[in-house]
């Protein structure tokens, strides 16, 4: 990979060859043998990020090891090999792509820097982002020093040169690493988190002009001393450029990124993310032509562009994907490719290697820990601090490749200085949970636990027996959203909630946006754009099976008593039939929460509930079904309507089913039995506890009792006897249109009505037979839908069940699972 090639034999390299039949080997021509590359490297590079999943590595340590595999400290040093798939007059053509890539995966890291947000970080994340670069930059210069005398060819740079590309390679942190790994060990949103953040933005700064420095004064190879002139000439053009852009061109970009906004997703919107984009390559020659380099001018023009609004956010879309699941592996497996650790030979040299990656380590940490423990941060604390600001990426890599393109490094200073920055990288997840183990989830069980109704029908209202009399007449809710169009739905269920005839009995909200952690840049985007909207909000950054973690740890802090999740189907349209599917992932999540959560859960099927707009509590104005069958969870639905019915603009109904043949002959005895044969995902689950049927039916009546007495006539109460088909009577409800919310229970200890519906066929389990007859879109159903679950820890194992009438199972599954061991 490090042979030079000449412009003839350039010249002599073809695009695209005619195919085997007419006696072409593809190899050799560019175009094929590009794709069979970017093919290998995509293919092992996702393999061994699947090996690494488990120990938590961001993706770029799996294709940088990709690449060196590839190369010839690996299957390179077989000769053939290297010859048929990696020849020398390939490289310009992988690196031009990969180039490509790298071009346009700096303008969305320009975009993920705010700088506004810079200087808003204050004096203590300055002071440590200063002592983060100072003393790893002092160190690295001493390195230098040694590196210069113990290494074969590293003194035929300069010394300038070479002391600052040591110092900048020791001083730099990796932004967009350290976000992703920070929201893997669920740190982003913590203070350690805000506080890493805005230190590594500082640091991201201080490295471009570091870079920029380093590139100015490096020249074109070993061996040119040109005048210094010249590179005063490059730094003060470079800072032209960038004075120029943020005087010129920012303005323009929020010209251009308010007509997008405008234009919103039609054709002109496109047209102006097009202008963006050649505005990232006319950026790019222009620093090129200036002498810094192509990616720190796309850098700079990401830092033009408005970060209000969702223009950013759109552009991201358009590249993100195309750059960083196929351009980019393309630059971190080059870089790897030209890593020979075959160079590093000998015991001095390894112990050179050694000596670099320990002062970078203690040069950054060091310097992290003890501003940071004068800045009043505890020790723990600090030292987290400093080692998550001592992960390496991109930028390093980009540092490192224009120090070899440029002969300031030979091939085994670089060697060195690529294991260093993995070595680096690959420590930090495991050192920061073996410091600073998360141990939420197990504080949480030792906790209490909440819900609306008290532990007896009498003693309404009271959230939580261990919150405290004070704390009875307070209503604790925290409400989930994906995203601003769930927004109004939440609000105007809790101006519902919130009643307006005893202003004691208040409602305390809390939001949580549910934010899914990936390796697209527009994670990041999306979490700072939560933080900085001005609501009253958390933000949950993490992968979908640990979302549930957050959300019970959240609920747990802010010692809620009921969560508010959005389901994970939304209607678009006033119509009805335009429904957006999140996808069966957001559905799981839902599913380990109303499991995990310590408090009771309600599920909002949103069908435009109060107009489909936030409203003020005044202008609250719908009515409000209930429909009761019976069990703990229908007593918590009754509960919170009796909240809602304290709301002048709020029509309350109670419809309380009751069973036709209920102490006739016809009445039948209905048991449910465990299936092992029945799938969760397909079918209808309720609790295994033990329970009196007695003393539930008592529970049932008195609950319904002081009800109905304390409410009087603020409620409209109404009995159906019903003989029939349970779920048309339900469903009749809903298609009404005489209710803008239709609330149910779950239904995990069902009454006999409810338990016979466990045959039928399941579109949405979670939901419980009624509420799932509810939600589906096939019924007609025009009410929004609240189905709660009443917080039981003795309810809280479910399974899919059989239903047995008389003795006779009605499903055929109840023989098959007497037939099993």
């Amino acid at each position: 990979m490090s042979s030079p090639v000449s412009a003839a034999e350039m010249a002599a390299v073809k695009t695209s060859s005619n195919g085997v039949w007419q006696g072409d080997d593809p190899l050799h021509f560019a175009f094929p043998l590009l794709i069979l590359q970017a093919l290998l490297i995509l293919v092992l590079s996702r393999f061994l990020a699947f090996l690494l999943r488990p120990l938590r590595q961001p993706k770029v340590i799996a294709e940088i090891v990709a690449g060196i595999l590839l190369g010839p400290s690996a299957l390179g040093r077989n000769a053939a090999y290297l010859r048929a798939l990696f020849p020398p007059w390939s490289t310009p053509v992988l690196e031009s792509v990969a180039s490509l890539g790298l071009l346009f995966f700096l303008f969305l890291v320009g975009l993920e820097l705010d700088l506004r947000s810079v200087r808003r970080s204050g004096r203590r994340a300055f002071a440590i982002a200063a002592a983060g670069i100072s003393l790893p930059f002092a160190c690295g210069v001493g390195v230098a020093f040694v590196l210069r005398a113990a290494i074969p060819g590293a003194d035929q740079a300069g010394y300038a040169p070479f002391l600052v590309f040591m110092g900048v390679a020791l001083s730099i942190t990796a932004f967009p690493v350290m976000a992703r790994i920070l929201a893997e060990l669920k740190l982003l949103t913590t203070p350690i988190g805000e506080t890493a953040l805005a230190a590594a933005a500082f640091n991201d700064v201080a490295a471009w002009v570091l870079l920029a420095l380093a590139v100015a004064i490096s020249g074109s190879g070993s061996g040119d001393h040109r005048s210094p002139i010249v590179s005063l000439w490059v730094l003060l053009c470079g800072a032209a450029f960038v004075a120029a852009w943020m005087v010129a061109v920012k303005p323009a970009m929020a010209w251009v990124a308010r007509r997008a906004d405008a234009s919103g997703d039609g054709g002109g919107g496109e047209a102006w993310v097009a202008v963006t984009l050649a505005g990232v390559l006319a950026s790019g020659l222009a620093t090129d032509v200036i002498g810094i380099h192509a990616i720190f001018g796309a850098f700079v023009f990401g830092l033009t562009v408005p970060k209000e609004g969702g223009f950013a956010a759109r552009v991201t879309a358009r590249v993100e994907d195309l750059v960083s699941e196929l351009l980019l592996p393309l630059y971190f497996a080059s870089s790897g490719l030209k890593t020979d650790v075959a160079t590093i030979r000998g015991g001095e040299a390894w112990a050179m290697l050694a000596l670099v990656i320990a002062t970078a380590c203690a040069g950054k940490i060091a310097g992290t820990f003890g501003v940071a423990m004068a800045c009043g941060m505890g020790a723990r604390e600090a030292l987290v601090l400093g080692v998550v600001m001592n992960t390496k990426g991109l930028v390093e890599l980009i540092v490192l490749n224009i120090g070899r393109e440029r002969k300031v490094l030979n091939e085994e200073t670089f060697a060195i200085l690529v294991l260093m920055a993995l070595v680096t990288t690959f420590i930090t997840t495991p050192t920061v949970m073996a410091i600073y183990k998360p141990a939420r989830a197990a504080g949480r069980r030792r906790l209490h636990h909440r819900k609306l109704q008290g532990p007896d029908p009498s003693a309404p209202s009271s959230p939580s027996a261990s919150a405290g009399a004070g704390a009875a007449m307070e209503l604790r809710v925290l409400a989930c959203i994906h995203g601003g169009q769930d927004v109004p739905a939440v609000i105007n269920l809790i101006e519902t909630i919130r009643g307006h005839t005893q202003p004691r009995r208040l409602v305390k909200l809390y939001i949580l946006r549910m934010v899914e952690l990936t390796e697209r840049t527009s994670s990041i985007l999306m979490a700072r754009a939560a933080r900085q909207n001005g609501l009253p909000s958390a933000t949950s950054m993490s992968a979908l099976h640990t979302m549930h973690d957050d959300v019970a740890a959240v609920a747990e802090d802010k010692r809620v008593s009921l969560v508010v999740l959005p389901f994970h189907k939304r209607q678009t349209g006033h119509g009805g039939d335009d429904v957006e599917n999140l996808g069966p992932e957001w559905r799981a999540v839902n599913r380990r929460i109303l499991r995990e959560a310590p408090c009771s859960v309600a599920v909002l099927v949103d069908r435009g509930f109060g107009g489909g707009e936030q409203v003020s509590s005044e202008q609250v104005a719908h009515g409000v079904c209930v429909v009761f069958f019976g069990g703990p969870d229908d007593r918590e639905a009754l509960e919170l309507a009796g909240r809602m019915a304290e709301h002048p603009g709020v029509q309350v109904t109670v419809v309380r089913f009751v069973d036709g043949k209920a102490g006739s002959e016809e009445r039948s005895e209905v048991t449910l039995r465990p299936s092992h044969t029945k799938n969760a995902d397909r079918s209808y689950t309720f609790s295994t506890a033990v329970v009196d049927a007695g003393k539930e039916k008592e529970l049932d009546e008195a609950a319904v009792a002081e009800f109905r007495q304390r409410m009087g006539s603020l409620v409209r109460f109404e009995e159906r006897v019903v003989v029939g088909n349970v779920i048309e009577e339900v469903v009749s409800i809903g298609k009404s249109r005489e209710y803008g919310l239709v609330v149910v229970g779950k239904g995990r200890l069902p009454s006999a009505m409810v338990a016979q519906l466990a045959v039928h066929p399941a579109e949405h389990p979670e939901l419980g037979p009624i509420g799932d007859a509810l939600a589906s879109s096939g019924h007609g159903v025009t009410s929004s839908v609240l189905v709660v679950q009443q917080h039981d820890m003795s309810n809280a194992d479910e399974v899919p069940v059989s239903v047995v009438v008389d003795g006779r199972a009605q499903d055929g599954e109840f023989a098959k699972d007497m037939a099993e061991p």
